[in-house]
């Protein structure tokens, strides 16, 4: 499963998913997709063992920002703006 929050004018300003904890669906994925099971072994190892449902997201901290502040471009709202070729070192 995942999801997306967008906001009109912003974008996308969250973005998740939830990891697929099932060793079946897993390794039924890997062989239709043709890929080597041994190579994913590591990782189906760790379903195997003890694996629970887990999920994560991530959060476009400069786009929460335009849309709290109302700004236009994210230019303005960035904490630390990267300027190329303009540090003296």
């Amino acid at each position: 499963a995942a999801m997306d929050l967008l906001v009109p004018g912003v974008g996308e300003i969250i973005g998740g998913s939830q990891r697929e904890e099932r060793l079946d669906i897993l390794e039924d994925t890997i062989l239709r997709l043709g890929m080597d099971l041994k190579e994913y072994e590591w990782y189906n190892d760790l379903r195997r063992y003890g694996s629970v449902k887990h999920c994560g997201f991530g959060l476009g901290f400069e786009r929460a920002l335009m849309y709290m502040t109302g700004m236009t471009n994210i230019r303005d709202v960035i904490p630390y703006p990267r300027t190329p070729k303009s540090a003296d070192f």
